[in-house]
């Protein structure tokens, strides 16, 4: 996994909290665990989709995989409903736990193991037959889209991923802007409060 992932070393976008309102503040910070225990994911589920975040988003650090899991099982867990899919998709929560099932049974059969005992690349190329929608036949995609199942896992994991404030520091995105909100709007100027570009960088 990278190493140096920032372009804006010693910023920390938590440090403009007291600028943020109570309401933006809490949802923030609530992201930050700990976190409750799952309310829909079983251990088996939450094991394969923390793996697969490694993948997404090349990233393998705990605090933020940690968030990116409770997102998706706390968005599963809702009885809100989604706002739109795919005709022919089935809901998000069938969609995730038979796709899960489904990603280890193509796992089993094209490399003897479920999808957590088999090495990386044979996982990364699992999911790249997903994405594609050209994984190896099996009776579960007659109901479970492959791309549809990757795009869900990829857009969710994404999704929590970029609001997790470690990562808006590493991206220098300034946090809420209401009710501060910004002064120096032209092209290539930036407000006093917002991260600035390492000038060493080439």
């Amino acid at each position: 996994m990278r190493e140096n992932r920032t372009r804006y070393p010693g910023y920390d976008v938590l440090k403009e909290q007291e600028h943020w309102d109570d309401h933006s503040r809490e949802i923030v910070l609530t992201r930050l665990g700990p976190f409750p225990k799952h309310g829909f994911l079983n251990k088996h589920e939450a094991e394969l989709i923390y793996n697969i975040a490694q993948h997404i988003v090349y990233d393998n650090r705990k605090e933020i995989l940690d968030y990116v899991l409770y997102h998706i099982d706390n968005t599963l867990a809702s009885p809100t409903g989604e706002d739109q899919r795919k005709v022919g998709a089935p809901e998000q929560k069938t969609l995730v736990r038979q796709g899960l099932r489904a990603i280890d049974q193509l796992a089993r059969k094209q490399y003897g193991a479920p999808f957590l005992e088999i090495d990386a690349q044979q996982q990364l190329a699992i999911l790249s037959t997903l994405h594609t929608g050209k994984a190896a036949p099996l009776d579960e995609w007659q109901t479970i889209p492959q791309k549809e199942l990757f795009k869900k896992l990829a857009t969710e994991i994404t999704s929590a991923y970029y609001s997790h404030p470690i990562v808006w520091s590493e991206i220098g995105y300034g946090g809420p802007a209401y009710p501060r909100g910004y002064v120096r709007v032209e092209k290539g100027l930036t407000d006093p409060w917002e991260a600035k570009r390492d000038a060493n960088e080439s």
